[in-house]
């Protein structure tokens, strides 16, 4: 299913924290977004400030004056988009099977602090393929309109300023597409009543994992994702590598589990980095190069 959204659907659900991050401010200076706009009320989030950060606090301010100018500006042309879809799915040990399609994943293999003995794999949420039930497993894909990025190509500091929204706005089409999915399309969160902070503190249950981050670290698997969702129906296309355009897009996996949690696969060994690129059809070398950074030396 596919979903477009006028960017002033979204500008609720985007993480001011990140964004900030993204221009050198530390979280705190993001506590401006949730300022009533009057100026009573700006110079009182001031006065919270020691003297000594009330420059830097400044500049938050006029830059998220600025941020929520563009977002206007750009709500007048510019859409977000987000595909997904909901698969039948088992587990059958660290993979996930997916509407037919075998989707490798990776499990966690260094020693955790604690000495906890749970080394965990997303494919533990789901229900395995030897309970003969059925689960079902969400995959999905958000983005912007590619003309997004090509803005104000001789405005250094606007275009930085439209590609760091665009990220935002893409990350928050999939935060507002999950709320759907939960309540309306999957519905197996009917009666959630979250407030914009418990969403984006992740308050929901089941989880998210886009491609790339800590529990799905193999940036490959978006062909598999690919096969299933067809993106380019939305506007994204792939490189050899796996990287998806526009670079503001996200794609990943919906699991509904109550206990599921985000954690991070960490350093594999040989032996799973042998075991996984013979479950994903590829050659060791091939996976070494997605692999590196959970690679121990």
């Amino acid at each position: 299913m596919i979903i477009s959204y006028k960017i002033h659907e979204l500008t609720d659900y985007i993480n001011w924290i990140y964004f900030f991050h993204a221009w050198g401010f530390q979280p705190r200076f993001a506590g401006i977004a949730n300022i009533h706009g009057c100026d009573t009320c700006r110079a009182l989030w001031l006065r919270n400030f020691e003297e000594s950060e009330r420059l830097k606090a400044s500049e938050a301010m006029q830059l998220f004056k600025e941020a929520q100018r563009m977002l206007w500006k750009l709500d007048e042309e510019y859409k977000v988009h987000a595909i997904f879809r909901l698969c039948e799915a088992n587990s059958d040990g660290d993979n996930l099977l997916l509407d037919g399609t075998v989707f490798p994943l990776l499990r966690q293999q260094t020693i955790k602090p604690g000495g906890s003995p749970y080394y965990l794999c997303l494919s533990d949420f789901v229900r395995p393929a030897s309970s003969g039930i059925t689960d079902t497993v969400g995959i999905f894909a958000t983005t912007v309109d590619a003309g997004m990025e090509q803005l104000y190509e001789n405005d250094p500091y606007k275009r930085m300023l439209v590609h760091v929204l665009a990220e935002r706005l893409a990350e928050a089409a999939a935060e507002r597409m999950h709320e759907q999915v939960r309540k309306e399309f999957w519905g197996y969160a009917k009666e959630e009543k979250l407030t914009i902070t418990q969403l984006l503190n992740e308050e929901y249950q089941g989880i998210r994992p886009a491609v790339g981050y800590p529990s799905l670290p193999d940036q490959s698997v978006v062909f598999l994702l690919d096969d299933l969702l067809h993106m380019n129906e939305i506007g994204i296309t792939l490189t050899e590598n796996g990287a998806m355009n526009p670079r503001a897009s996200v794609c990943g996996l919906m699991l509904s589990h109550p206990q599921a949690r985000y954690f991070s696969i960490g350093k594999i060994g040989d032996d799973q980095l042998t075991d996984y690129a013979q479950r994903r059809g590829r050659s060791i070398e091939e996976m070494r190069k997605f692999l590196a950074a959970n690679l121990t030396d």
